[in-house]
């Protein structure tokens, strides 16, 4: 698989109306064409954001799946009332999965309101060379051990964009684990000083609620 990780800098108080008509009008056309939408969120720290995950099956099918949907006419009608919302919507990291996949659960029904109680944190990473193995081997265990497992783990895909009129972040080697609690009390911050000389930047630690009709639930 082939995941996108979009982070989209909305103009202020614009979220909600974003989000509504993402979950009414994108999602199931999106998964019409052969994409997945796994998981939409608002991150509390951020409420100018908007950060969702998408996958492919692979980098020709994404090519076809994006060119089918932004050429299509369900984008042609509510482009501009989307594109209205954002301010810049180029943060996205192109990634495939390094570890366990991500968790998805049924979707609910489009027009579903109550958002689940459950918190996830995405660790994104910037690393060299050997970093997967690494995570795996040792982080990995003392991660579950200190009760928070990584339920999900992605690292940089680096093939080229085949769909350049969305642009990715390129050039960076990163790797992004998830961690998820039942509710947001449950949170605990991860020890990452294991980390530390291995990586080429400090982390990113995003918390991400998900939305009324996220598969990550």
């Amino acid at each position: 698989m082939i995941y996108e990780l979009r982070r989209y800098t909305l103009h202020p108080g614009r979220r909600d109306t974003l989000i509504t008509l993402f979950e009414r009008e994108f999602v199931e056309p999106q998964e019409a064409l052969g994409m997945r939408v796994a998981g939409t969120f608002r991150d509390p720290d951020a409420p100018d954001t908007f950060t969702w995950l998408r996958a492919f099956p692979d980098m020709e099918a994404r090519r076809a799946a994006l060119e089918g949907f932004y050429g299509g006419p369900v984008w042609r009608a509510h482009r501009d009332a989307a594109n209205a919302t954002m301010i810049d919507s180029d943060d996205v990291l192109l990634l495939r999965p390094s570890g366990p996949e991500l968790p998805s659960w049924e979707r609910p029904p489009a027009g579903a309101a109550e958002p689940p109680a459950a918190l996830y944190v995405a660790t994104i990473c910037h690393v060299g060379e050997g970093f997967a193995e690494f995570f795996a081997g040792q982080v990995a265990p003392a991660l579950a051990e200190a009760g928070t497992p990584p339920v999900g783990c992605l690292e940089s895909e680096h093939a080229e964009n085949t769909f350049p009129r969305l642009p990715v972040r390129a050039g960076e080697n990163v790797f992004v684990w998830f961690t998820r609690f039942a509710r947001p009390e449950d949170e605990r911050p991860a020890d990452l000083s294991m980390l530390e000389p291995r990586l080429t930047a400090p982390p990113v630690r995003l918390r991400l609620r998900p939305t009324a009709r996220s598969s990550m639930r």
